[in-house]
């Protein structure tokens, strides 16, 4: 026998709102929605948000730190299973443009008008910065990248990030996100990969 949606445990419910949720705004953005606009597009009753958050602006923040936590999970389980260090940097870095693929440039805008959205996004490209900075310094020390501050390369790494993610380099280059990432994964490889050892000096 069939559980009814009214059944189903109140978890598993809250869940599959956020989720909704999620997808909803990454495809429309959310500032233009009313808390009405969502229970009719969601066909649940107010108090069933009202589960979620107190307030819109509470559920926006809550449904943006909901989809930066499922695409870092992602991200971090590709990355996973990755060995080799310049690997691990392209992984990274392909599969945060995989995830960012399905967010609108309505979502985008809205994320960054919204004080506290936009303060969950840059925590997240801290973030990534931070993940960023690991892998060179991993890489130092293995001695495939050449010496470089591992730190501000990671910064500079984190605000190209948070560029893309706000929609400023696809403006200003008429790159797509995908093809920003892959062309900062390119970039940063290239610019950290250690010279060749030569065995014997020249003579």
């Amino acid at each position: 026998m069939t559980t009814s949606p009214s059944r189903r445990p109140a978890n598993a419910r809250r869940a599959e709102l956020l989720d909704q949720l999620r997808d909803l705004f990454l495809a429309e953005g959310f500032a233009h929605f009313t808390l009405d606009d969502l229970v009719a597009r969601l066909h649940c009753s107010k108090s069933t948000l009202y589960t979620l958050a107190g307030s819109k602006e509470q559920l926006a923040v809550r449904v943006v730190a909901h989809y930066f936590k499922c695409a870092t999970q992602r991200v971090e389980r590709q990355v996973e299973e990755v060995q080799d260090v310049r690997e691990k940097v392209r992984v990274y870095l392909d599969a945060a443009a995989e995830a960012l693929r399905p967010a609108s440039r309505e979502f985008i805008a809205d994320m960054a008008a919204n004080l506290s959205t936009r303060a969950t996004y840059e925590a997240n490209a801290h973030a990534a910065a931070d993940r960023i900075r690991g892998f060179i310094g991993e890489g130092v020390r293995q001695g495939v990248f050449r010496e470089v501050h591992a730190g501000f390369v990671g910064e500079m790494v984190g605000h190209a990030i948070a560029g893309i993610q706000r929609g400023e380099i696809g403006e200003r280059t008429g790159l797509s996100d995908a093809a920003a990432f892959a062309a900062l994964s390119q970039f940063l490889l290239g610019g950290l990969a250690a010279a060749p050892q030569n065995n014997e000096e020249e003579k």
